[in-house]
């Protein structure tokens, strides 16, 4: 795989029973790559474990005054030189590619499951947590592929110059060859301490990001209660506490490389201390005691990938774990069994009892706005699973929702998501003109007019045709600035359901689709995606009696179970839990109004100040 070919057609499906086996499948699955870049490295190894070998037969000509061993030596040194140079290069453009690749093979894999959950994501991990994995782990990640090779090659290279130098020279290389293994393993000890305290440091700092995008995306909120310099502190407190673990983690890094430099550092004054008494004695050539102190010293720069390679794998290993849970999480514990197009008809949940007939506009009352979203994103077929029992057993998979009798969970995702689209209360606008924000795939029956009629978005369309005076003011081709910041929040709203208006989805589901909009304005939209949703399947979670008035049929839920079906008006008269839902009635109130209206009691209400009066 090279940089150019580049995004995978098909990341693949990876391992995610565990980081280290996750680790494991993605270098499997580069397997070309590592086996260049070890070819490459132990090339390049070669040059530097070839080098002690010329230098010592230069010095052995000078000395016995052979001007051709001089010679020899002189194009060996210069030919190693070439392949030093040629293995170097080819190493670090190999090992850069899988790198690079390796990454990028890991964030298509979370786009690709971040795409797939949707807004649920951000309900099964924290927002902090999706950003670390994305940005910071995934380069930690291709650093531990990119090492990987590398230290193969250098492992390699030691073991073949430990053996070489055993039998050139057994009086040294012996005790080389001995000493070498405990220099590579001396570090060992301090690896799990070291760890322990990057996963230290790599937690706070993950506390701190999730502060830190909780405090940006709260911002306009802190400042309407003047609590930036309390968010600050927690910050700034925060950050010195990712400092400080931080301090604690280099100190680690620091003794483990100190290890590195002083246990070299003993071999080789041991080294030249013996044979400097060796050569004193002709019990071996000064040419060949220079062979191999430039061995071993030669070989201190192959040592130093394993340090590297403890590093990469103590970093990316939680890195790896971070990403298995991201990567981890399903759509839905059943796989897509049927094939074909999306299915149409009633739109059902047996989980609630919730049933939306096709065709008919359904409101949803629920008293708690937590399960009201919950159930929204059920209907798009975004599966909550259970919570794992005490006695860890899996957790509980609720029943599939089904359209038209077909469980969305056995639909493709794609033919799922075409099928039933869901509107969150809280929708996103990107950044872009009007006419790329409307620009999404449709049935076509729907122009881009006729939904922004429908969502009111009038004088939303005049402020954008004011504020682009370069653009003939055709708001049309007015820039929407990053989730819509310049736009008010009402305005936000009604542009998005705009947009999934036109989309024109078998089944559109909606929470809370007014309520950051005036009474009127809400009347006029409720009206508005009744008259242009008609004949198509549309449920609306609400507790805004304009809303509901407007809605075929409206359906009270309570505590996860549907209590009452009916017209609005009757619902009102008929069912206390639904009246003190829709008019905010209190307890003290519900007791002094008695028994509940009877038919006929209750005049039409069409406004919040109505109902309230009433009640």
């Amino acid at each position: 795989m090279q940089i150019r070919d580049l995004p995978y057609s098909d990341p693949g499906d990876p391992d995610v029973r565990s980081g280290p086996r996750f680790l494991y499948w993605l270098g499997r699955n580069q397997l070309g790559g590592q086996v260049k870049a070890l070819c490459w490295g132990l090339l390049h190894q070669l040059g530097i474990a070839g080098m002690p070998v010329g230098v010592g037969l230069a010095v052995q000509a000078v000395i016995d005054r052979s001007g051709s061993r001089l010679a020899l030596a002189g194009g060996l040194i210069a030919i190693l030189g070439i392949v030093l140079a040629l293995g170097d290069t080819m190493l670090h453009r190999t090992a850069v590619t899988n790198w690079i690749t390796a990454a990028a093979r890991v964030q298509q894999l979370l786009a690709r499951k971040t795409a797939e959950l949707g807004s649920a994501l951000t309900r099964r991990v924290a927002a902090g947590e999706v950003v670390a994995v994305s940005t910071g782990d995934v380069e930690k990640i291709g650093w531990f592929v990119e090492a990987l090779s590398r230290f193969a090659a250098a492992a390699i290279a030691l073991v073949g110059v430990c053996v070489w130098l055993a039998f050139y020279l057994p009086s040294l290389g012996l005790m080389v060859a001995l000493a070498m293994p405990v220099l590579a393993l001396a570090v060992l000890p301090l690896l799990p301490r070291a760890t322990r305290r990057a996963d230290e440091q790599r937690e706070k700092a993950g506390k701190a990001t999730e502060l830190a995008s909780d405090t940006v995306a709260g911002l306009r909120v802190l400042r309407g209660i003047g609590g930036e310099e309390l968010f600050l502190g927690r910050y700034r407190r925060a950050s010195q506490e990712v400092r400080g673990a931080a301090v604690r983690s280099a100190r680690m890094w620091a003794l483990i490389s100190a290890v590195q430099v002083l246990l070299p550092g003993v071999l080789l004054i041991s080294l030249v201390w013996y044979g400097a008494t060796l050569a004193r004695d002709g019990r071996i050539e000064v040419g060949q005691l220079v062979t191999v102190y430039s061995a071993v010293t030669l070989m201190l720069f192959p040592l130093r990938h394993f340090e590297e390679i403890a590093m990469a794998y103590s970093f990316s290993r939680p890195s790896a774990q971070r990403a298995v849970r991201v990567l981890s999480l399903r759509r839905s514990t059943r796989e897509a069994t049927v094939e074909g197009s999306a299915p149409s008809g009633d739109l059902y949940d047996p989980a609630t009892g919730l049933m939306a007939p096709r065709g008919q506009f359904t409101a949803v009352v629920c008293g708690d706005p937590d399960q009201a979203g919950r159930l929204a994103e059920r209907l798009g077929g975004h599966a909550e699973t259970g919570e794992e029992s005490e006695d860890g057993e899996a957790p509980a998979t609720p029943p599939s929702v089904l359209l038209g009798g077909v469980a969305l969970d056995e639909l493709p995702l794609d033919a799922a998501r075409a099928a039933v689209l869901v509107q969150d209360k809280d929708p996103v606008l990107l950044s872009g003109t009007l006419r790329e924000l409307l620009d999404i795939p449709s049935s076509g029956l729907v122009t881009a007019e006729a939904a922004l009629e429908a969502a009111q978005c009038g004088d939303v369309l005049s402020a954008l045709a004011q504020a682009s005076p370069d653009n003939g003011g055709d708001p049309m081709r007015t820039r929407i600035t990053e989730r819509g910041r310049s736009l008010s929040g009402g305005q936000r709203q009604r542009l998005a359901l705009a947009r999934s208006l036109v989309t024109d989805p078998e089944a559109l589901v909606l929470d809370e689709p007014t309520s950051a909009v005036d009474s009127h304005t809400e009347a006029r939209v409720a009206a508005g995606i009744a008259k242009l949703r008609r004949g198509r399947t549309t449920v609306a979670f609400a507790s805004s009696p304009l809303l509901l008035d407007a809605a075929d049929r409206v359906v009270l839920v309570h505590e996860g179970t549907v209590v009452a079906v009916g017209a609005h008006r009757d619902l009102l008269r008929t069912e206390p839990r639904y009246r003190a839902v829709v008019t905010r009635e209190t307890d003290e109130e519900a007791a002094a109004a008695g028994a509940p209206y009877a038919v006929g009691e209750v005049p039409a209400m069409n406004s919040i100040q109505e109902i309230e009066e009433r009640a």
